[in-house]
């Protein structure tokens, strides 16, 4: 059986190849990029859209409460003999 350590060591040795190649330093040059052109988008944050979704979803639920109110004070102006 090989020895684990053998791995150990190819392992690291890859390691240590790939963080010294060009590829590195092309991914760190496109991640630049990417992040670039994300906040030209003007991008909102996943907690940022979650915030909004709940402040929407109470104004909903206010909105309904609302309108059945209007609704309930329009029936009782037309029952009310002028």
């Amino acid at each position: 059986m090989l020895n684990a350590k053998i791995f150990e060591d190819i392992s690291a040795k890859l390691s240590e190849a790939a963080n010294s190649s060009p590829a590195k330093d092309i991914e760190k040059n496109f991640r630049a990029l990417l992040a670039q052109g994300f906040a030209k988008l003007d991008l909102v944050t996943r907690e940022e859209f979650d915030v909004q979704a709940q402040v929407l979803a109470r104004t909903r639920e206010k909105l309904t409460e609302l309108e059945a109110r209007v609704v309930e004070l329009e029936a009782q102006r037309n029952k009310t003999p002028s």
